[in-house]
């Protein structure tokens, strides 16, 4: 039934599948095998198995369903598959759409285990990969030519928070008759609106805000129901990048309590980042719910994310991290608890230098995940740990 529910709604309640006990908090079906009633429904089941008849926990699971079901309907996609990382995600993605001579399109401004996908493994295997600024139209147009067979983007760059204008590079894109595969970590299921502005696939790294408390890896690719329960499925089932039907569970709670903790998250980044854009310790305050962000029209709502640019560098940089109280310091980002990260020195060590340039990450550049603390207080250890410079 289509209901006309928000998504905060959908969070909590769609998708469940209850047992004969009619529990109300979804069960966890950890089995990896399923029994059969006759042989004959065995080969019925191999041949064409319903939504709710499963085979292989490889294949699907009652939990991993509901997951599934409920995140694509908060996403407003009719299909998504869950995967065992959000990396498992992004390679499920490209590998079951691309094959060798194909040419696909990316923001250069990608996670250093991104590029590695494309530059390395579909490199290797004989896919043109064409690299561009993801905020310049006209790189786009230049780079996407007819048969391009995808583009791939994060809708918020990591860690310097770029807005890429998804509905124009679609619109680009479908003219050249290639898919829009985008990531949206960064924006959220919250607050995305990828489908609506053209994007074909998306796919999220479910560790992150989705989980929301630091615990499991996850991931989801979703899409056309078509595509995710073809290729897509195809290739992740033989692959054996599915999620585990514990990790679905967490991931199912998380759903539950997910718009609540980003929009919390997000009031604070943006407290925060009101509170330290005229500091003059700092080169750049990015955060994209700022009116002087660049993006701040194509993502008003600004994300739970903001990065401050300290102008004394790396030695700046350890120094405020090394004075901070409430902040953790740790490389993951959409956790209850909030976390700093210098990406130079972790999360983008592996690039080359001359890259970390030209993608704005410097020597004192720090990543900011707002988590679910006062935002007072995170304010107030930010500007004590500032006042040890």
């Amino acid at each position: 039934m289509d209901r006309d529910w928000t998504k905060r709604t959908r969070a909590v309640h769609e998708g469940a599948r209850r047992s004969q006990f009619a529990e109300l908090s979804e069960a966890i079906f950890l089995t990896q095998g399923f029994d059969y009633p006759s042989a004959e429904a065995a080969e019925a089941r191999f041949e064409k198995a319903a939504r709710d008849e499963f085979i292989y926990a490889r294949y699907g699971n009652p939990t991993v369903a509901i997951f599934e079901d409920r995140l694509a309907m908060i996403e407003g996609a009719e299909d998504a598959f869950a995967c065992a990382s959000g990396m498992a995600a992004v390679n499920g993605a490209l590998m079951a759409l691309l094959k060798a001579g194909d040419r696909v399109v990316a923001a250069r401004a990608l996670f250093g285990s991104c590029l590695y996908i494309l530059e390395e493994v579909l490199g290797r295997f004989g896919v043109e990969v064409v690299l561009v600024d993801g905020t310049d139209l006209e790189a786009w147009r230049r780079a996407v030519t007819p048969g391009t067979a995808a583009v791939f983007f994060e809708m918020i760059s990591n860690p310097v928070l770029e807005v890429v204008d998804l509905p124009a590079v679609a619109e680009i894109a479908h003219a050249a008759g290639a898919k829009v595969i985008v990531d949206n970590v960064f924006a959220t299921p919250v607050f995305s609106r990828a489908f609506e502005q053209g994007a074909d696939l998306v796919v999220y790294s479910a560790t992150k805000h989705i989980d929301g408390q630091g615990r499991c890896l996850g991931g989801a690719i979703l899409g056309p129901r078509e595509v995710i329960r073809g290729p897509v499925q195809t290739y992740m089932k033989h692959s054996g990048g599915a999620i585990s039907p514990f990790n679905a569970w967490v991931m199912l709670k998380g759903l539950e309590t997910l718009d609540l903790r980003v929009r919390a998250q997000a009031a604070g980044a943006r407290l925060i980042a009101e509170g330290l854009k005229d500091d003059p310790r700092f080169a750049r305050v990015i955060y994209p719910g700022l009116a002087g962000h660049p993006g701040h029209a194509l993502f008003p709502e600004g994300g739970t994310l903001l990065a401050l640019d300290l102008a004394g560098g790396k030695e700046a940089a350890f120094k405020v991290l090394n004075a901070l109280d409430i902040w953790r310091i740790s490389n993951n980002l959409g956790d209850a608890k909030s976390i700093i990260t210098h990406p130079a020195t972790t999360t983008h060590q592996n690039l080359p230098e001359e890259t970390r340039s030209v993608l704005g990450i410097g020597p004192g550049l720090l990543r900011l995940s707002v988590g679910l603390e006062d935002p007072a207080d995170l304010l107030a250890d930010l500007r004590a740990a500032l006042d040890t410079l």
